[in-house]
């Protein structure tokens, strides 16, 4: 290869380096709900109770999650509306829109708690923050970034950036320490089964802190704000963008995930296979693997409900918007989405539930209520009408299909087994 070869090569990978770079933020911003504190919760659940048998429910969701946000994006790419906005549309009367918004917006609240939970829980063990205090002082995260970022949503985007790197690379720290073992996560990857029926409702809580009903409705408006008035062969090359952010961003947050049940199973399984509670979970690792897995564990943790929640808050405006037809004041919303988990969080507090366990049965509410999520992004992606040429591929839709399948047998499972 000539001199003159190699330097138009690099030039062209810089070039699309660039465009990446350019395009970027709306895969950045969504992949942040899928290493929220709801991850933490029933991945390091998944871990302490059944060591590495439930990794393949890691990667399985990871996988759904990211086909679905991929169509999501695609959605708004190739119409300039949010899924919100068409299904207003498609449902036409309001007997329709009210309970289908309603129900995003139970799964938008239950996502923040998740990720207001996680705040609060790594307040507390942070800084010593006694956690009544600190469900207060949890309340104003959000509101002080989005304050701090509302003129300029690229600011946004970097912080979600670097909110991002810090979680990547504490648990490429916290694996260096816990050193799992090959054989356990081959095992674990390739020899799907279920130890119990309570491995299979943590299974559904996995699959509902991965396959976020909120984001999916986010995605599109993020895509959609960026293709605004393009042409149609600039939304192609969008399109590519797209794909390639879906798939880098969330391969991470599968890493990070899987990273934290290999970690929980390392350290928890099967001495210490009861864990109750994250506090204990932080309280265990420090003498098992030094004070800065520990220090490291909760500032991811702090990290991720900080970034998670703003990317809720967003995602709970952008429903309400597209589903009501009209515009919100943006500081009633984020002052109601933050606030309406404030009481129910505080009085659990005060009579003794463990945030634990409240994490865990809001992933699981969640599960129940990505349907009204998925099935529309697979329905609406379908419509040639609707896409144009960028209508799914058959072998997408029929991929689409299995995986809403999936998720619907493992919901009715876990009812079942529940119970019975």
């Amino acid at each position: 290869m000539t001199t003159s070869e190699l330097h138009s090569k690099l030039s062209h990978a810089t070039s699309h380096i660039r465009k990446f770079i350019a395009y970027s933020g709306p895969a950045l911003i969504v992949s942040i709900a899928y290493m929220d504190p709801g991850n933490y919760g029933t991945d390091l659940q998944g871990g302490a109770a059944f060591g590495y048998s439930l990794l393949w429910v890691v990667w399985l969701s990871s996988a759904i999650a990211m086909l679905v946000q991929y169509l999501s994006g695609k959605l708004g790419i190739a119409t300039e509306r949010s899924m919100a906005e068409i299904l207003k549309e498609k449902l036409g009367r309001k007997l329709f829109i009210i309970p289908y918004w309603l129900s995003a917006e139970v799964a938008a609240a239950a996502t923040d708690l998740a990720e207001y939970l996680g705040t609060v829980i790594a307040l507390n063990l942070l800084f010593g923050v006694p956690m009544i205090y600190a469900a207060i002082f949890g309340a104003a995260d959000v509101i002080i970034i989005l304050a701090l970022t509302s003129r300029k949503f690229r600011l946004l985007e970097q912080l979600f950036l670097l909110f991002v790197s810090i979680i990547s690379f504490g648990y490429v720290y916290e694996m260096l320490v816990a050193s799992p073992d090959i054989h356990g996560i081959l095992s674990g990857t390739f020899s799907p089964h279920f130890v119990n029926s309570s491995a299979l409702f943590v299974s559904v809580g996995i699959i509902g802190a991965t396959v976020m009903p909120h984001v999916v409705f986010l995605h599109s408006f993020l895509t959609k704000e960026k293709a605004m008035g393009k042409t149609l062969e600039e939304r192609r090359k969008m399109r590519r963008l797209h794909l390639a952010e879906t798939i880098f961003l969330l391969t991470i947050a599968a890493l990070v995930n899987a990273a934290i049940l290999l970690m929980a199973a390392v350290a928890f399984n099967p001495h210490n296979s009861q864990i109750a509670s994250i506090a204990e979970a932080y309280k265990t690792l420090m003498p098992l693997f030094g004070a800065t897995a520990g220090v490291v564990f909760v500032i991811t943790l702090l990290s991720s409900g900080i970034a998670s929640s703003a990317a809720g808050t967003l995602a709970g405006q952008i429903i309400m918007e597209g589903f009501l037809g009209k515009k919100v004041n943006v500081w009633v919303r984020r002052v109601i989405t933050r606030f309406v988990n404030v009481i129910p969080t505080t009085a659990a507090i005060l009579l003794g539930f463990d945030p634990l366990h409240i994490l865990i049965y809001s992933q699981f509410l969640l599960s129940m209520l990505i349907p009204i999520a998925v099935i529309p992004v697979v329905i609406l992606t379908t419509n040639k009408k609707l896409m144009g040429e960028f209508v799914n591929r058959k072998i997408t839709t029929i991929i689409a299909c299995g995986f809403v399948g999936i998720v619907l047998v493992f919901n009715v499972l876990s009812l079942v087994s529940s119970t019975s």
